[in-house]
């Protein structure tokens, strides 16, 4: 959890110690880009209520829903690349969601549950990660992943 994001002052940037960040593998279709990257990051939010600020307001009070309240960071890598930072993720327990290339194929929750379900740990198809945690710990799963263009 964050410690130092209640700035002093309007003029104060705001920092996180943690991060939120997303790999993508670099040969998805644009749509599967989005895609991917929006299930993935719904899931912290469930999982890690810090991550998760006020809601908004616009002048006429309208209100909106709350969003994260720090950055979300995507980065792009090949199909290795993620399979290693999935080792990594794993070996430093820190949490994590997965997007395979099973999904593409399944048009509900249930049955994505029971796709990824069904492989093996080490025979994952991966094509996206989402990670949140301590930036120093984050920077070390994505070694050699690039920031998505």
């Amino acid at each position: 959890m964050s410690t130092d994001d209640t700035a002093p002052g309007p003029e104060t940037p705001v920092r996180f110690d943690t991060k939120i960040a997303v790999l993508l593998r670099e040969d998805l279709e644009t749509w599967q880009r989005l895609n991917v990257t929006a299930f993935l990051v719904s899931g912290l939010g469930s999982q890690f209520p810090e991550v998760i600020g006020e809601p908004y307001e616009d002048a006429d009070a309208v209100g909106y829903l709350s969003m994260f309240r720090q950055p979300v960071l995507v980065f792009e890598g090949t199909k290795e690349t993620l399979t290693k930072a999935h080792a990594r993720v794993l070996s430093r327990a820190l949490p994590r969601a997965l997007f395979t290339s099973d999904l593409f194929t399944t048009g509900n929750d249930r049955d994505n549950r029971a796709a990824v379900k069904a492989v093996r740990t080490a025979d994952l198809d991966l094509v996206g990660l989402a990670v949140y945690g301590p930036k120093n710990a984050v920077d070390k799963v994505l070694k050699g992943a690039r920031m998505h263009p």
